[in-house]
């Protein structure tokens, strides 16, 4: 099973709906399965006096307060109606994280998403997980930020309010933006899946052309990355994303790297099957040994190809009468 790729799309929109719907061709012809987005309403995630995260500063120009900032990058429900139906002209997976009721009810009832994606700061979040749960849709949760027991208790909450176990796949990442590549703790993928028993994947935050390849040897299932067009534009999270050209490397790595992952088993592979015989040896006459002579350490060497008596049974035939004559460099058969 390939892992199921994710172009984190986000507000790197910049508000614009002619650039969301660019960058939903732009992703996939860049691998992606599906494009996400953020459907928010700004008055109802945050209140007015929040000021702006470390890493939302630089990039934000004169914005100084979140709820502004949100309100510049926000979509409406009819731009985000327009979005989906770009997604599915482009046959790509709209996916999109609400931040708030409203915005969740309005994914599950008018875009009717297949999956809703349960963002790291929600975790806590009850009514969320409550409202998101009864959906009965797929459920991917994001565990940033996140200790054990904060994951325990959303995953307790969702079971109890009717998601089924097989419908949830946790998100193992770090919320920081962009994340360093020593910080982004990859064997926790590991941990989640065995104290959980889900699916588990990866939301990568980093700069990284080959850490999303690295989950996939954990068996992450999914794999979430920040997406631009321009590394370089003007917002809070283009830095920590990837160009289409980035991006399209990113999933060439991924996906030759599940192709070199193989299967958890030992075997000769058809491949390398015609080289045996020209890379192993077989025992062979070092000098002329007459019949009747003592194969012995002095008469006898191991040299390719491995057509003949293979040197594992080397003990078996020392010491043992020769039945006939061999010339230097005959194979030896008994």
């Amino acid at each position: 099973m390939t892992a199921f790729v994710i172009a984190e799309i986000g507000i790197n929109h910049n508000g614009k709906l002619s650039k969301a719907i660019k960058m939903i061709s732009e992703a996939k012809k860049s691998g992606a399965n599906a494009v996400k987005f953020q459907s928010f309403i700004p008055k109802l995630v945050v209140r007015k006096s929040l000021g702006l995260a470390q890493y939302q500063v630089k990039g934000s120009g004169k914005i100084k307060k979140m709820i502004n900032l949100l309100e510049k990058y926000s979509l409406s429900e009819s731009q985000q109606i327009k979005l989906s139906k770009a997604c599915k002209k482009n046959n790509i997976e709209f996916i999109s994280s609400a931040f708030d009721l409203k915005s969740l009810d309005f994914l599950i009832k008018k875009i009717k998403v297949k999956t809703l994606k349960i963002p790291s700061g929600e975790i806590t979040n009850f009514p969320h997980l409550v409202k998101a749960a009864k959906s009965k849709k797929k459920i991917i949760l994001s565990t940033g930020m996140s200790t054990l027991g904060e994951v325990r208790s959303a995953i307790k909450v969702l079971l109890k309010n009717g998601l089924k176990r097989n419908k949830l796949t946790l998100l193992h990442c770090n919320s920081s933006y962009p994340t360093e590549t020593k910080n982004l703790n990859l064997k926790a993928i590991n941990i989640l899946k065995s104290k959980f028993k889900t699916e588990v994947g990866f939301s990568d935050h980093s700069k990284s052309l080959i850490s999303a390849a690295a989950a996939v040897t954990f068996n992450a299932k999914i794999i979430e990355k920040h997406f631009t067009l321009n590394t370089n534009s003007k917002g809070p999270d283009h830095k920590s994303s990837l160009n289409p050209k980035q991006f399209s490397l990113m999933v060439n790595n991924l996906r030759e790297t599940e192709n070199a992952l193989g299967k958890e088993k030992k075997f000769i592979t058809l491949s390398e099957k015609p080289n045996r015989k020209f890379a192993r040896k077989s025992i062979v006459a070092k000098i002329n040994i007459a019949k009747g002579d003592t194969f012995s350490e002095k008469n006898l060497t191991t040299k390719r190809p491995a057509t003949g008596l293979s040197p594992m049974n080397w003990r078996k035939i020392i010491g043992k009468k020769s039945k006939k004559f061999f010339k230097a460099d005959d194979l030896i058969l008994l």
